[in-house]
């Protein structure tokens, strides 16, 4: 069950007492560990889809508490989207899950990553690898219209514990099957360009197992009806635990693919600034 937060007034909020304040104007928890929520967005900010900034609250003896949070709202825009996990005990997580609407959170303009189109070579499909949190990235890729301008299909795979873990990318690929903008720019088709493939590692689901099993098998490629990936046609952006990163870079490099960057684009790249919890 979710439990939604209504829009705030926030003009009716006082004047802003945090250095690089920005007004909470959403919150959503999707379950008991999950949440998201949106912010203003600073006049200034220019970012690319996929992109991270800082963001935090005042700690107990009043210095800034600040992590990287990967935006999960695409360029376009007004405002700005985080996706977040709830630690009871975490210097951040255990104050930012109590915000409210109307609420302050600092931010810190300056975006910068790694799971950017332009650090990736020309290609025909385009993988999204995430668990956890660490499709808040790929939120954002998947409602920017260059994807698919540059891509013939986008493929979101996520793998979490359980079925209520996966809501949110759920209910995002789900409304982005009907949206008016990408529907009017693509036409009726444009749905059946993204393929969603979810799957659990410790409920049962339809679809099961992690990432890179699946790759592995091939069992990911019968199931969407798609060839094994290859460096032609391939190109994929890893998002999760710093061992889960480990784990599909090989998967990916036995296939071929070689990790690129921004200043020199390849097949795939991955997120380092992420550190969620694994499966």
């Amino acid at each position: 069950m979710t439990l939604d937060v209504p829009l705030a007034e926030v003009a009716a909020k006082p004047a802003k007492t945090l250095p690089d304040a920005q007004t909470v104007t959403a919150v959503r928890h999707w379950n008991d560990r999950l949440f998201s929520f949106r912010v203003t967005r600073p006049a200034s900010l220019r970012f690319r889809s996929g992109e991270f900034v800082m963001i935090g609250l005042p700690g107990d003896n009043g210095k800034p508490i600040l992590r990287a949070y990967s935006i999960a709202s695409p360029a376009w825009d007004d405002e700005l989207e985080f996706y977040s996990i709830k630690v009871p005990d975490g210097p951040l997580t255990s104050k930012l899950q109590n915000i409210q609407p109307g609420d302050e959170i600092i931010l810190r303009p300056k975006p910068v990553g790694t799971l950017v189109l332009d650090a990736l070579l020309p290609g025909k499909r385009l993988w999204f690898l995430a668990t956890g949190t660490g499709i808040a990235p790929f939120a954002s890729l998947m409602r920017e219209p260059e994807s698919y301008e540059r891509f013939e299909q986008v493929i979101m795979m996520h793998t979490c514990r359980t079925a209520d873990e996966l809501a949110y990318g759920r209910e995002l690929v789900e409304n982005l099957k009907n949206d008016p903008l990408l529907g009017e720019l693509y036409g009726k088709e444009f749905a059946s360009r993204l393929l969603y493939y979810p799957t659990t590692t410790r409920e049962t689901t339809p679809f099961m197992g992690r990432i890179t099993d699946n790759l592995t098998s091939g069992k990911v490629f019968a199931d969407l009806g798609l060839p094994p990936m290859d460096a032609a046609n391939d190109r994929a952006m890893i998002c999760g635990s710093l061992a889960f990163n480990t784990d599909v870079k090989a998967v990916l490099e036995g296939f071929g693919l070689r990790e690129g960057a921004n200043s020199e684009p390849k097949e795939f790249v991955v997120e380092k600034a992420f550190v969620g919890d694994g499966i």
